[in-house]
């Protein structure tokens, strides 16, 4: 007997990242070589001084059942960052810790929208934002945010998209897929339209906030506005900064009723995080951070490099990001180009599996970010990897046929 599946299913589609990974998986497995730039994962290890914290609580016996919404130490630790760091003055208790950032998320969504609700989500998006609305039920309402912008929302955007259903905004700043990162006069401009819609709460994911290069600077938006913190959600966690993705911690920061509501939900489900991970990610925070800026460093050189190899490729537009790790170079300029077999490229998806078949360069479509005519590469990898990638980019463009207007040129209109 075939089981029965929720209507909501349909609505959903497996994680275009995953699906990416699995895919690379697929291909190594075949004996082919593939140089991934699509998991947003950096490449470092945990530090040294994290995994002994780790160990530590394991061998101590921290290893039962902790309060669903995370230990007293933990919680207190992030609200002392978020104080110290982002000017936030958010208690204790006002703290709820989860598997991961997307775990928070997604229980802030199931607390608070169902069928008839909206929520904005400014495009390109991560991939699990309208999802995870479609999993409640509720309706991904999506603000496209050109390049012209920065990929960044207006406020005369946002009042656009705003209804009487609309329940919350999404805001991803650091952004995936782009880098983009809003300026405080940007989020000023933001909130002053959210301070005319009483129904609208904000959720701020923050995940990738330390890393940010040149003159840009992370803003929390409860920051410039703290009178919304009534409504509204700071959403961040472990594993981008301290390369703790695997130990599966992410923490929320909002009012009093709605940390409740979700650590209802943690109860029935996951009951909590991890006791040596809750841990390990009190000495992240609490200990030294020096770790964390080697690591944006190291990024930095990174962006610098990839974006000046992609930007130099016929047919790609590559400006550099202000933020996190990956860039969002537009390939329009290889839509309507052929290759070798005849074959026309159709679109941003054609173009990345062109470039998996041809060169072994795994990417991701701009079409899953909600943004046609781009791919997303990450460069949490390694200069190396960099490198050939862009190289064996190089060697599949040049045998294409591309469309007869110069494709640089098209691309930069």
């Amino acid at each position: 007997m075939t089981a029965t599946l929720a209507p909501r299913m349909r609505s959903v589609r497996p994680s275009p990242s995953m699906a990416a990974k699995q895919r690379v998986d697929s291909l190594r497995a075949e004996g082919r070589t593939i140089i991934d730039f699509t998991i947003g994962e950096p490449d470092f290890p945990t530090p040294p001084h994290i995994v002994t914290a780790g160990i530590t609580a394991l061998v101590g016996g921290d290893t039962r059942y902790t309060a669903s919404a995370g230990t007293p130490a933990l919680r207190e630790a992030v609200a002392a960052k978020l104080r110290r760091e982002n000017g936030i003055g958010f208690t204790a208790q006002q703290v709820v810790v989860g598997c991961g950032a997307k775990h928070i998320i997604y229980n802030a969504l199931a607390a608070t929208v169902g069928p008839g609700d909206e929520v904005i989500v400014p495009a390109p998006y991560w991939v699990s934002y309208p999802d995870m609305v479609a999993l409640q039920e509720a309706t991904p309402v999506i603000a496209p945010c050109s390049a012209a912008s920065g990929f960044k929302l207006s406020a005369a955007e946002l009042e656009a998209a705003i209804t009487p259903r609309t329940r919350w905004l999404v805001l991803n700043t650091p952004g995936n897929p782009t880098g983009s990162v809003y300026s405080h006069a940007e989020l000023t401009s933001l909130c002053e339209v959210l301070r005319r819609y009483p129904q609208v709460w904000v959720m701020s994911d923050e995940i990738y906030e330390h890393f940010v290069y040149g003159g840009a600077q992370h803003v929390s938006p409860l920051a410039v506005a703290p009178d919304l913190a009534d409504r509204a959600l700071v959403v961040n966690g472990l594993s981008k900064a301290y390369a703790m993705t695997g130990w599966r911690i992410g923490y929320g920061a909002g009012p009093a009723s709605l940390i409740k509501a979700m650590n209802v939900l943690l109860m029935q489900s996951t009951s909590c995080a991890a006791a040596m991970s809750q841990a390990a990610a009190v000495t992240a925070l609490e200990g030294p951070q020096a770790c964390v800026q080697q690591a944006v460093s190291t990024f930095a050189r990174r962006r610098d490099r990839i974006v000046e190899r992609l930007d130099a490729l016929p047919g790609f537009r590559c400006a550099p990001p202000d933020g996190a790790f990956y860039v969002f170079p537009s390939v329009e300029g290889l839509i309507g180009a052929h290759t070798p077999s005849g074959q026309a490229l159709a679109d941003d998806v054609a173009v990345m599996m062109y470039l998996l078949d041809a060169a072994g360069v795994a990417t991701i479509d701009g079409t899953s970010y909600g943004m046609p005519g781009h791919l997303r590469f990450s460069f949490a990898t390694s200069m190396e990897q960099i490198e050939a990638g862009c190289a064996a980019l190089a060697q599949a463009v040049s045998q294409l046929t591309l469309p007869t207007t110069s494709c640089k040129e098209f691309s930069r209109a």
